[in-house]
């Protein structure tokens, strides 16, 4: 089931709200959008919609951010497939929670849900001083 959704930042909690409603418990979730198209962003409201307190960025550098029990944050611009297996980042999508991921290959997805993992995928696209949402669960 495909969802669009166009929302500017301030109504960035209609997206949250249909996300919370529509994708499971423990899924990982495809952030997917050029650079400064929102991403980073989405993933702060979707933090502060589950009660995180901390500034949100994205973690280009550290691969990963972890905010409280079930929400975990990656960004895979710098590495290959190859490397986010290698430092065992795989494993980490075994921890209950939402799991987003940035900047994700179409063969990671692909490896993902023939694995088995619950999945959703969201294109974010750039329209006026709005953004189009569109999500795939």
């Amino acid at each position: 089931m495909t969802k669009e959704i166009v929302a500017s930042l301030d109504e960035l909690d209609r997206v949250v709200e249909y996300l919370s409603r529509h994708v499971a418990s423990d899924c990982i979730i495809f952030l997917n959008g050029d650079l400064a198209s929102g991403k980073t962003t989405l993933s702060s409201a979707i933090a502060l919609s589950k009660g995180v307190e901390d500034s949100v960025t994205s973690p280009t550098f550290s691969l990963q951010q972890v905010y409280g029990d079930r929400l975990f944050h990656y960004d895979l611009y710098r590495i290959t497939n190859d490397e986010f297996f290698a430092l065992g980042l795989h494993e980490e999508l075994d921890r209950e929670g939402w799991h987003l991921i940035e900047w994700a290959d179409e063969s990671l997805k692909s490896f993902l849900v023939n694995a088995g993992y619950n999945t959703a995928s969201i294109s974010i696209t750039p329209d006026g001083d709005s953004r189009n949402y569109s999500i795939e669960v």
